[in-house]
């Protein structure tokens, strides 16, 4: 008999808290976390690298073949993205990747290069994956499907907070303005826009700090996963 495996997809617009949440319940659960924003980030990293237009979808298509992304896994849990070979955790969280993985997010091409890979993932281990179309496109028959999202300002606060942390500041109106555009064009691009599931929990954070917004999630999920028990 097929041994069972657990799947969360947790969706949801930049800056909700989707990765840092997702990955303190992942380890509190013993589930493997999938940031699949860093898989995009990793390819708009290499389509940056290759010098291609990143609004040129025909272009981005055609460096596929040559591409090789993996998803990697330290003693310490933590998800490393490799790129052809090229450990490229660190030089993916500039704003100019974040930017260039929301334009080839939009590319039908890429989304396709990335489905199995994301979805065998969650054949062969319990996951909590998280992105912007995981409960309606990547697993839409996953076990609990979570919609997190907070107020634009709160989202923008958290953004400008994270970036100071990692040495790269950015004045607040800026970051609110980038995240606003980028809000727009994931929820109306063609290639899996960014929509709630139709049996997705919605989960607002805007009111609550981190550890009550981690409780918070870890009851939805907990409670699902017994149901499917």
């Amino acid at each position: 008999m097929d041994q069972l495996f657990h799947a969360v997809a947790i969706d949801g617009p930049s800056g909700a808290g989707k990765s840092t949440l997702a990955r303190r319940v992942a380890r509190e659960l013993h589930f493997l976390y999938v940031d699949t924003g860093a898989i995009y980030r990793s390819i708009g990293w290499y389509v940056l690298q290759r010098g291609a237009a990143l609004d040129n979808a025909e272009l981005v298509a055609a460096l596929l073949p040559d591409l090789n992304v993996e998803v990697r896994y330290g003693e310490d849990g933590l998800q490393h993205m490799v790129v052809n070979g090229q450990d490229v955790t660190d030089e993916i969280r500039s704003p100019e990747v974040s930017a260039a993985a929301s334009q080839v997010a939009a590319i039908p091409a890429v989304r396709a290069y990335l489905l199995d890979m994301q979805r065998n993932l969650a054949r062969t281990h319990n996951v909590i994956m998280d992105g912007r179309d995981i409960g309606t496109v990547v697993l839409p028959e996953a076990d609990c499907k979570v919609f997190l999202t907070a107020s634009d300002e709160a989202r923008a606060a958290r953004r400008c907070r994270e970036l100071a942390q990692r040495g790269t500041p950015v004045a607040y109106e800026e970051v609110l303005s980038d995240m606003r555009r980028r809000d727009e064009k994931d929820r109306t691009r063609a290639a899996a826009p960014l929509r709630q599931a139709e049996d997705a929990v919605v989960l607002d954070t805007s009111e609550l700090d981190f550890e009550d917004s981690a409780q918070a999630l870890l009851r939805l999920i907990r409670e699902s996963i017994s149901h499917e028990a």
